[in-house]
């Protein structure tokens, strides 16, 4: 009757050894490079609230906040948008103006006014800085 109890002793050192081997080959799916569907579509939710609530903030309209990120998905950019607005009105808060990096976009966009408060361009032909044939005429 010993012999039965024997083999069962010896078969669980090996019986931990393989379920410790397969949970370390599933806990490597992430690692491998295979992503969880679930966890993906998470993420793109997480992306598309935080867009919304990103244009919410910058007083951009909800198809301006559309037409600038077509990938993202409309519902969550919505559900952002929403949530922000909510919390802005609740709070009293005022949004922020986007800083355009593009002067021409910001002539175009109406922020200045009729451009004599603007310091030249550095890029542009007219402002350029040491300008040899002004400097010679003005000597």
């Amino acid at each position: 009757m010993k012999a039965p109890l024997r083999s069962l002793t010896a078969a669980r050192p090996a019986l931990m050894a393989a379920l410790l081997g397969c949970a370390a080959l599933l806990a490597g799916c992430d690692q491998l490079g295979i992503e969880d569907p679930a966890k993906v579509a998470a993420a793109k939710e997480a992306d598309g609230k935080a867009i919304g609530g990103a244009c919410r903030n910058a007083l951009r309209a909800i198809e301006d906040c559309y037409a600038l990120n077509p990938k993202a998905q409309k519902a969550a950019v919505y559900e952002g948008w929403r949530e922000m607005d909510e919390y802005m009105r609740e709070n009293k808060l005022e949004g922020t103006r986007p800083q355009v990096a593009n002067p021409a976009a910001a002539k175009a966009g109406g922020s200045a006014s009729d451009g004599e408060d603007e310091a030249p361009d550095p890029r542009s032909a007219k402002g350029k800085v040491g300008d040899k044939a002004a400097d010679k005429a003005g000597h």
